[in-house]
């Protein structure tokens, strides 16, 4: 495998599978969805992920399976790594795919880690000179250098949702739940990172995170990347780190990265009555 690792910089095992974008996992599925009596196609692959027969035989009423498994894979396992599915490529004999596709994934991955780096890092600055996030700062209203505030959920939203978010503070902690939300807005300083702010808080500040998802949420560069950076901290659904919320029709597809997650859906009238008593319940639950 080492022969075929074309940049010993990049540490893909602690790189997550959410990094290749959607033109890569469209290639692969060009190279394994097709039925081979030769090379090892996507079945081979989804059972080095572990997945069971009737995981498989269920995959295989997909029109992109290998897609499928990809995203099935990447929302259960915290191992979910790009170095590890190049490793299981490998494993079933596929070094086609690994020599051929290599340059895109790669390539993908840089970006990906360009980004973080971007907005999750304060920018360098000379020697005389503080980052721009000092050591015990003060990033909220309330925050006490002894003693940093502490909340149940950081809320990522985006502006035209604010309405909504609005309702989650009177809903959540004007009731009887009581339940403490970071809503960026009104809890954060002025005047620090965004990008470095934001990642501290959502890592070391929250529980969890409540993603307010829209049509304008898939248009959100901020959106994509708290949604990703939490994702990144703790990968799959039985952390129960991530909870979706819809509280409007949407027009554009529900994002793929978070469709493994049980959505909060305030859309059905029918269930309407059980919205709000779900969600707290699921905010108030132990870490």
């Amino acid at each position: 495998f080492a022969a075929y690792m074309s940049d010993s910089d990049l540490h893909l095992d602690s790189v997550p599978l959410v990094a290749l974008n959607m033109s890569v996992r469209k290639k692969l599925g060009l190279y394994l969805n097709p039925k081979n009596a030769v090379a090892s196609d996507w079945m081979a692959v989804a059972e080095r992920m572990d997945f069971s027969y009737l995981e498989i035989k269920n995959f295989e009423g997909s029109r992109n399976p290998t897609l499928m498994v990809l995203e099935d894979w990447q929302a259960r396992n915290t191992d979910a790594t790009v170095g590890r599915l190049l490793s299981i490529l490998m494993e079933v004999d596929r070094k086609d795919i690994v020599v051929d596709l290599r340059p895109l994934i790669d390539e993908d991955v840089r970006k990906y880690l360009d980004s973080l780096k971007k907005k999750a890092e304060p920018p360098l600055q000379v020697p005389e000179v503080d980052s721009c996030v000092p050591r015990n700062p003060a990033l909220t209203l309330d925050d006490d250098p002894e003693a940093p505030e502490m909340f149940d959920a950081f809320i990522c939203y985006c502006q035209s949702d604010f309405k909504f978010v609005h309702e989650m503070i009177r809903e959540l902690e004007q009731t009887e739940y009581k339940l403490k939300l970071c809503v960026f807005d009104r809890d954060v300083l002025p005047g620090s990172c965004v990008w470095t702010i934001t990642s501290e808080l959502i890592e070391k500040r929250c529980k969890r995170m409540v993603v307010v998802i829209s049509d304008e949420y898939l248009d959100s560069d901020a959106c994509d990347f708290q949604t990703k950076f939490a994702l990144s901290l703790c990968p799959g659904a039985r952390s129960k780190r991530l909870i979706p919320v819809v509280y409007k029709p949407m027009t554009k597809p529900f994002p793929s990265i978070l469709r493994f997650l049980t959505v909060c859906d305030y859309t059905r009238p029918c269930t309407q009555a059980w919205f709000w008593v779900r969600l707290a319940k699921a905010l108030s639950l132990p870490k």
